[in-house]
């Protein structure tokens, strides 16, 4: 198994297991999606892809179709994407997504983080290039094959196609969700999620004292309702 494999599985129940702040979380990315492409998820494939995520953490139709309603009016501000990047204590790199509507209070609060725990907030581009940007989608098994999937998305730009007791993953580059996508919808395999995520190319191993250290940024920046996720260098137990 490859990369991809061992960084769900160290994650898997790790982050986002509360359903409040999966619920906010899509519900933010439903107005980027609605702002972006338009209220109807037949030409909206941003919008498709949130709506089955909405779908696999259980949140009601109704929540999901008001966040729809409420996206497409004037009056409705925007989300922006603002990525942090710094690094926690021993050397651990972290990389910060956000959604926010308030820059100036996201940056703040995002820096006392850092500055609370002894990390380092740095600048734009000083930890990006230390994780791979992939893009996933969790399909439904039912009469396939993973190995035989794998063969024939490589021409859609699939890298890892591994099943678990879930689905079937399939990781690609970032670039690569279009054409996966439509290829997925096109053949009528049911997709059940899909994401975005940042894989780091190298892990560090730490003492559980150290990791207990960096665990105290992590969960600050997590709790943050602007926070939509957190990536970092650390090896994690799986």
């Amino acid at each position: 198994m490859g990369r991809a494999f061992e960084f769900r599985k160290a994650r898997k129940m790790k982050r986002w297991s509360a359903m409040s702040k999966a619920f906010t979380r899509i519900g933010k990315d439903i107005v980027m999606a609605v702002k972006e492409g338009g209220p109807d998820p037949d030409s909206n494939s941003r919008l498709r892809a949130v709506i089955q995520n909405a779908k696999a953490v259980n949140m009601p139709k109704d929540n999901v179709e008001r966040a729809i309603k409420k996206a497409s009016e004037k009056g409705q501000g925007d989300y922006k994407e603002v990525i942090f990047e710094g690094y926690a204590p021993h050397g651990i790199a972290i990389l910060v997504e956000t959604a926010t509507d308030n820059n100036t209070r996201t940056v703040a609060n995002v820096r006392s983080y850092f500055n609370k725990c002894d990390g380092s907030l740095g600048t734009s581009g000083s930890v990006v290039f230390m994780f791979d940007h992939t893009c996933n989608f969790r399909i439904n098994s039912d009469g396939l094959d993973p190995e035989a999937l794998e063969l024939e998305f490589i021409d859609y730009g699939a890298e890892e196609v591994f099943a678990d007791d879930d689905g079937i993953l399939i990781y690609a580059p970032f670039e690569s969700f279009g054409a996966i996508q439509a290829e997925l919808e096109s053949r009528e395999i049911e997709i059940l999620s899909s994401g975005f995520e940042r894989i780091p190319q190298v892990t560090k191993q730490l003492t559980p004292e150290q990791a207990e250290d960096v665990e105290k940024l992590l969960e600050k920046l997590e709790e943050d309702d602007d926070v939509q996720n957190v990536y970092h260098t650390m090896k994690e137990n799986s």
